[in-house]
């Protein structure tokens, strides 16, 4: 599994316009519904899902990087939306920093091992300064893209 492989295109977000975590996560599902990739009569409900989790533990793991995530017996597919905030975010993260980089995954219930595998890759690959780095200066859809590509590469990290 690729990083370019989860993230639909469609669902780069470079301008994040939320200042605050629930906003985040309503824009990037409303840009997952926008590309196509899940329903939107599921939207609603997949906010309310992931805020849920977010409420049992903040997946604003440090360095400034969130990972939101959800699954549902509806979504069609393992696909992720990624948002750049350029004023950061509270996403009550562990190291109480604000977060830059979200990258938000919605995954099929019936799908947990596909779920963690698209969880460990995005960890994977968050791990590495120089790929935050880049992520968090990145401006433009293809700029992203770029960066994802050689990361699944191992170009970048």
């Amino acid at each position: 599994m690729k990083l370019a492989d989860i993230v639909n295109e469609q669902a780069i977000v470079t301008r994040l316009e939320a200042t605050d975590r629930d906003a985040a996560v309503s824009e990037l599902i409303d840009a997952l519904i926008a590309a196509g990739a899940v329903d939107g009569a599921l939207r609603e409900e997949l906010i309310e899902r992931v805020l849920e989790r977010e409420s049992r533990g903040s997946t604003g793991f440090g360095r400034g990087v969130a990972v939101p995530h959800v699954k549902h017996p509806e979504a069609p597919k393992i696909v992720a939306a990624v948002g750049l905030s350029q004023q950061g975010i509270d996403f009550n993260s562990l190291d109480k920093q604000p977060v830059y980089s979200v990258f938000l995954l919605v995954s099929p219930a019936g799908d947990p091992e596909g779920h963690l595998r698209a969880m460990e890759v995005i960890f994977k690959s968050l791990k590495h300064e120089t790929f935050r780095r880049f992520l968090r200066q990145a401006t433009t859809v293809d700029e992203v893209r770029t960066l994802l590509e050689e990361r699944d590469n191992q170009q970048l990290t």
